[in-house]
Parts: structure tokens; C-alpha cells; sequence
């Protein structure tokens, strides 16, 4: 599986763009390049505040019964069409959903051949993702962890593959973290968010973890797009 995305934005910038509280602490740094149990931000609610909160969290939701956060990389996305459901989420989905502040996302579609050609969605502003968080404690060491929450993609984007994140527009960020009813969001935000999205095709060096830096989401030529060679295999969404 594989799994990035870009987060560039500084927590001033995105606690102002959430009217949130930064709570980062100076720990936010600009990633174009998470992986997989990376720090990145999150806009949650929180009961010492009225107002939202911008946190590091950890990518891949370890939930808190888990006895260990050994699991994590298996856990960065929750399906929208079962997150109320699964034991790992369900409470999270209930209680704990979050924004995730993007600048947009990677993912790898298979070409003619062999060859896996990698592509960035993204638009200006980039994008607010549904997300779900939880807290687990263990051996000493508290840390908190996320999930991003995935629909089915449509359009141009399910050329790359048949799942994408779920992009929240402005108008409803603020519904998604407190809402009482999360499962109507789900199924009125679905198809909302999703127009003006780039499909940039990049660099191959996306795919090396080690590699960071604002030429990750450079264009690079490549061929027509064409929906019959889709990627079929489980990636990041």
C-alpha cells in the first residue's frame, strides 16, 4: 500500500484559516511528503475550549484499547461507507472527527507496462479532509492519531483510482466537528468539494520516503490520461 500526501501550510496560517488555537508548540514543520505514522496537523474540537484547536497528531489511528501502536500503518484510512460501524472508529466517528489541512494528495496509477506513474490532486488552497482522531496511552507515552476518511472517486479522479479522500468545503467544517449527526454529513458531503481538483502527474521520487521538498509536486510530462489502465491495487485511498 502506498500512502502520501502534502502539508506545507505553518500553523499560524492554518489557525488562521480555521480560526483555531495553535496548539502545536512549534512541532508543525512544512512536509510535502507525509507517510504513513508521520506527524501532520489536525483541526479538532476540544473541551478546554470553545473555539477549535490546531494539533500534531500522528497518521494512522491507533484506537485506545490497542495494546500497542504497532498497528498504526494499517490504520491512516477509514472507509465512509463502514466507519460508523468498525470497532476501531465507530467511537472516534461518533465523538472525535477532525479537519485534515492538505495541500493535496499523491496516488500511483498503473500505466502500459509495468511502470506506476504517481499524480498529485490538488488545487489552490488546497484542501480540508474529513478526518477521525483518538488519544492512546501506553508504556509512558501518550500520542494522538488520525484517520482520514474515504469515498468513492468520480470523474477524471477515478482515471488514478476508484477511492479518494472525503474534501470538505469551507461551509462545512465547522458542522463536521461537532455536529450530532455525522452520518447525514457523510452522505451530503460526498460529492460536495470535489470541482477544480488538478490531476498532476510528478516525479517518481514521490514514492522514496526520504525524499521532501517543494519538487515532489513539480508537473512532469507524461502521456493522455486513459481510464482503461487504472490502478486497481489498494493505494493510499
Amino acid at each position: 500500500m502506498c500512502g502520501r500526501y502534502a502539508s506545507t501550510r505553518s500553523a499560524a496560517d492554518l489557525a488562521e484559516l480555521f480560526g483555531a488555537l495553535d496548539e502545536t508548540d512549534g512541532a508543525l514543520v512544512p512536509d510535502y511528503n507525509v507517510a504513513p505514522t508521520d506527524p501532520a496537523p489536525i483541526v479538532r474540537c476540544s473541551a478546554r475550549v470553545t473555539t477549535p484547536v490546531l494539533s500534531v497528531a500522528r497518521w494512522g489511528l491507533v484506537p485506545p484499547w490497542a495494546r500497542d501502536p504497532s498497528g498504526a500503518a494499517r490504520m491512516i484510512n477509514a472507509r465512509a461507507e463502514t466507519v460508523a460501524r468498525t470497532s476501531a472508529y465507530a467511537k472516534s466517528f461518533r465523538e472525535r472527527r477532525c479537519l485534515v489541512p492538505v495541500d493535496g494528495w499523491y496516488e500511483w496509477r498503473r500505466e502500459p507496462g509495468s511502470r506506476r506513474q504517481p499524480y498529485f490532486m490538488t488545487r489552490p488552497g488546497g484542501f480540508a479532509l474529513g478526518g477521525i482522531w483518538s488519544v492512546w496511552s501506553g508504556g509512558g507515552a501518550t500520542r494522538m492519531t488520525f484517520s482520514i476518511i474515504t469515498v468513492a472517486a468520480d470523474g477524471d479522479l477515478a482515471a488514478i483510482h476508484d477511492r479518494m479522500p472525503l474534501v470538505l468545503p469551507p461551509s462545512m467544517w465547522l458542522e463536521w466537528l461537532s455536529s450530532g449527526d455525522p452520518e447525514a454529513l457523510l452522505t451530503s458531503s460526498t460529492s460536495a468539494g470535489r470541482g477544480d481538483i488538478e490531476i498532476r502527474p510528478v516525479s517518481d521520487a514521490v514514492g522514496d520516503v526520504r525524499n521532501d521538498g517543494a519538487e515532489l509536486v513539480q508537473r512532469v510530462n507524461v502521456p493522455t490520461l486513459r481510464s482503461s489502465t487504472m490502478d486497481n491495487e489498494p493505494t493510499l485511498f
